[in-house]
């Protein structure tokens, strides 16, 4: 079996329902970090690195795909063609007909039905370099950034243009992925230096939804985190390979694990699809999520499973050992 077909098979052993006409393959990408979908679950955009992470090498390109997964356009914008400067686009959101893309320290902007580029808008590099790993918008005006090496987390106001730094704490640890939750609003965060799940209040204020503690690491380094209609949190774990989903009582399911180095993901709440880029692979995948099920009540025992644990099969008896 190759390294496309695992996820597949991982959520088939872990039993999430997919169907094969929910599963689409993208290939010929160069370092493919995210994948995001329009609201409407009609378009898709993958931004590749195509190079150095940190490079302004003016190469980087937006792969986009229509309904279905199907690739429209592999380089539907690309750094270097015609007036288009693109470096090394990560973490991206797309507000009305804009895709706005973290390049390095520049938010830039773009027309997604065209491509043509319409923001371009520099970080001010006030307290030292600056290095964006992903934006988010909450949907009311407000883009958020994360700076991954300088624990820093910036607001941008898309009517004034002005930016503005919503916190920097070293206890950010490396925020990696941004997503606002859709139906209560709250920014959340996931560290790639310690796997911690972080929520960021209005005013700045820092609270740790979940982190790993002295005794077990369930997370290494997350890269991705979005959610479902259900309010289901979906994080990707890239050097563990695994994607996990979060309920809303916290509890924890590994839904697919030995991937290649899995990127930043992105949900499509409109046709219950899972996007997720593979660094590495070169490659990305799109597939069916589960209709979630009625949950356990607060009454009823967990047991490992719900924590992502699966059991090993009983150990086969001796030989010769009565069969009770």
């Amino acid at each position: 079996m190759n390294a496309l077909s695992l996820w597949f098979a991982a959520l088939l052993l872990l039993g999430v329902a997919t169907g094969t006409e929910a599963q689409v393959t993208i290939t010929e990408l160069r370092s493919p970090y995210s994948f995001l979908s329009s609201p409407a679950g009609t378009e898709y955009f993958i931004s590749n690195v195509n190079g150095e992470p940190e490079a302004a090498d003016n190469n980087g390109f937006i792969t986009k795909l229509g309904v279905n997964g199907k690739v429209t356009d592999l380089k539907f914008i690309q750094g270097g063609k015609g007036q288009i400067t693109l470096h090394a686009p990560k973490g991206m959101a797309l507000v009305e007909q804009t895709l706005f893309v973290a390049d390095l320290d520049t938010v830039r902007g773009f027309d997604s039905r065209s491509g043509a580029s319409t923001l371009a808008l520099v970080i001010p590099h006030t307290s030292g370099p600056v290095s964006l790993s992903d934006v988010a918008s909450d949907g009311k005006g407000l883009l958020y950034c994360s700076d991954q090496q300088a624990n820093r987390i910036y607001r941008i106001d898309l009517a004034t243009k002005q930016v503005s730094v919503l916190i920097t704490d070293p206890a950010l640890a490396g925020p990696a992925g941004l997503a606002v939750h859709p139906k209560s609003g709250q920014l959340i965060a996931v560290s790639w230096d310690k796997g911690k799940i972080l929520e960021i209040a209005p005013d700045g204020t820092l609270t740790e939804v979940f982190s790993n503690g002295f005794f077990s690491s369930r997370f290494h380094n997350l890269r991705g985190v979005d959610f479902d209609s259900w309010g289901n949190m979906y994080v990707s774990d890239s050097t563990a390979g695994k994607v996990w989903r979060m309920s809303w009582d916290k509890r924890f399911q590994v839904i697919a694990e030995y991937l290649p180095w899995p990127g930043d993901l992105g949900i499509d709440r409109t046709n219950n699809l899972i996007l997720v880029p593979y660094e590495q692979a070169q490659a990305a995948e799109m597939n069916g999520l589960e209709t979630p099920t009625i949950a356990k009540s607060k009454k009823e025992k967990r047991t490992l499973a719900d924590y992502g644990f699966i059991p090993p099969p009983p150990k086969p008896a001796a030989e010769g050992a009565p069969v009770k």
